[in-house]
């Protein structure tokens, strides 16, 4: 028998909420940031008791043509979205953002893994303080990061260490979320996907 009635949310798709991780992984240009917008928007239908959801950045506009990225990354989202701006206290940035139960998405973790680096700040304890802020968080995170490993190894040891940091970032992320999501020429590729 088909209920007429049934509320919108009934409709939804039935993975549209959130688990308590998600990672988005690709290239640059890759399209990762709209399908992990695309995962939040459908959360936010699906969650009837949720209505907003944070934006937590972490790049900064050092130039023109960053700062033409982040409007156009900003004017892409609408009115249900919050943008917090942080380099470097993201576990912070994670635990006000999720406070009350609503979703984060961290756009995104190479870049903030590019600004601890620069600080000179001790990787491995940021990761664990990261990854303790995830696994505390109040509300579903879905954060993108890119995969900078399948290019050419670059020609400098800074280069290299970047690449390699962030493969280790990406693992350490990817063991600890539910869900791991690549993005390639737009199109998902679901790597990991628990259930409870």
């Amino acid at each position: 028998m088909n209920d007429q009635s049934a509320s919108s949310n009934d409709n939804a798709r039935p993975d549209a909420r959130l688990p308590k991780l998600t990672l988005v992984l690709g290239g640059a240009r890759s399209g990762k940031s709209v399908h992990a917008e695309s995962l939040i928007a459908a959360h936010l239908e699906a969650d009837s008791a949720t209505h907003r959801a944070t934006y937590i950045a972490t790049a900064e506009a050092g130039d023109g043509e960053m700062a033409q990225r982040i409007a156009a990354h900003r004017d892409r989202r609408g009115d249900q979205w919050r943008t917090v701006e942080t380099l470097l206290g993201l576990g912070d940035a994670i635990a006000d953002a999720t406070a009350h139960g609503e979703p984060a998405l961290v756009d995104c973790l190479t870049l903030w893994l590019s600004n601890v680096m620069h600080a000179g700040l001790d990787l491995q304890a940021e990761t664990e303080t990261l990854r303790d802020a995830l696994a505390r968080a109040k509300g579903p995170v879905v954060c993108v990061s890119n995969e900078v490993g399948l290019g050419i190894v670059p020609a400098s040891p800074l280069g290299r260490e970047f690449r390699d940091a962030a493969g280790r970032l990406n693992q350490n992320i990817a063991a600890q979320a539910d869900r791991v999501e690549f993005i390639a020429a737009g199109l998902p590729l679901t790597l990991k996907k628990e259930t409870s």
